[in-house]
C-alpha cells in the first residue's frame, strides 16, 4: 500500500477525469488526503471523501497565496475568477467534521511576493492566518499540514515558521508538504519534529538528494501535489496519485533502500500522523 499526502483531486480540473484517476489510484494500491485550499476546495474534499471512504480523506485549509494581493487565478483549482476571503468561523465550524484528518494547506509563501512595498504586510498576514488554522490544529488534534516557500535562495520562510510556532503548536504532527529548504534548515527542523513531504520533483532533479538521504525515513511521507509536478515519466503532464510509484522509486535509488521498506514505513507514517485505522 501507498500513501498519497497530498493531493487535489478534488479540484475542478478533474471533474471529467476523477472516477477513472480514483480507479487507477485503486488498481495502484494507493489511498490519499485530498487536501483544501480555501474554504470552497476543503468542502469538496470532504464531500470526496464522504463518497469514497475508504480510499480518500480530507484536509481543510487556507492556502497563503490566496491572501497576496498579486493572487493569481488558478483554472485548475477553481472555476471562477473570484478571490475567497479567509473566515476563521467558517473553518473552525468545519474541522470537526469526522472526515477531516489534517489541517492545511496552510503556511507561508515568501516566493510568490512580487511588491517589496507590501511585502511586510503580506508576511504579517500569512503569520496571522497561519497561526490562526494552526491554532485549530491543536484544539481539534489534527495534523497540521504546511505549505512554506521561502525567498528564492534563502530560509527565510522557514526561520520564521520556527519562530511563529515555538511552542505554541507542540501536541499534533506538523508536516512540511513539498519541502525545498537547505541542510541546515533541515537539521533545525527535524530536531524541532517535523514531517517531511517527498514529491516528484526528485524524478527529475537531483537538488534535494542529499536532504532526503538525511532525513530519517520514519519522518518522511510521499505526496503528488497532482495534479501539479508529475514525475518523470510524466514530466510536463497532469498528476495523479496512482503516479506516486515513480517517486517512491526514485526515493529507494537515492536512500540506497529496498522498495518494500520504504514503502511499508512511509505508509505506516502516514497512518501514525493522520490517525487512521484501517
Amino acid at each position: 500500500m501507498l500513501f498519497d499526502a497530498h493531493t487535489h483531486i478534488q479540484f475542478p480540473i478533474y471533474d471529467s477525469t476523477r472516477k477513472d484517476v480514483l480507479r487507477r489510484a485503486s488498481d495502484a494500491h494507493v489511498k490519499m488526503l485530498a487536501v483544501g485550499t480555501q474554504y470552497s476546495t476543503s468542502k469538496a474534499a470532504i464531500e470526496l471523501s464522504l463518497e469514497y471512504p475508504h480510499d480518500v480523506w480530507a484536509s481543510l485549509g487556507f492556502h497563503p497565496s490566496h491572501l497576496d494581493k498579486e493572487w493569481h487565478h488558478d483554472r485548475n483549482e477553481q472555476k471562477e475568477n473570484e478571490k475567497e476571503l479567509f473566515d476563521a468561523r467558517a473553518f473552525s465550524a468545519l474541522a470537526s467534521h469526522k472526515r477531516v484528518i489534517a489541517i492545511g494547506e496552510c503556511g507561508l509563501d515568501y516566493f510568490r511576493i512580487k511588491n517589496n512595498e507590501a511585502r511586510s504586510k503580506t508576511k504579517d498576514r500569512q503569520g496571522e492566518v497561519f497561526l490562526a488554522q494552526a491554532c485549530i490544529a491543536e484544539i481539534t488534534k489534527k495534523a497540521l499540514m504546511i505549505h512554506c516557500r521561502p525567498s528564492k535562495g534563502s530560509d527565510d520562510a522557514y526561520e520564521d515558521l520556527l519562530s511563529l510556532l515555538d511552542s505554541r503548536v507542540q501536541n499534533v504532527p506538523r508536516i512540511l508538504h513539498f519541502y525545498v529548504g537547505s541542510l541546515a534548515i533541515t537539521k533545525k527542523l527535524i530536531e524541532a519534529g517535523f514531517y517531511f513531504t517527498c514529491g516528484g520533483v526528485i524524478t527529475f532533479s537531483h537538488d534535494y538528494d542529499e536532504i532526503f538521504k538525511y532525513i530519517p525515513l520514519d519522518r518522511i511521507l510521499f505526496e503528488t501535489d497532482a495534479p501539479y509536478v508529475a514525475p518523470e515519466p510524466y514530466r510536463g503532464k497532469q498528476n495523479e496519485p496512482a503516479y506516486i510509484r515513480y517517486t517512491v522509486e526514485a526515493l529507494c535509488c537515492i536512500r540506497q533502500e529496498p522498495v518494500n521498506k520504504i514503502q511499508d514505513t512511509t505508509y505506516a507514517n502516514s497512518l501514525r500522523v493522520f490517525n487512521i485505522s484501517l
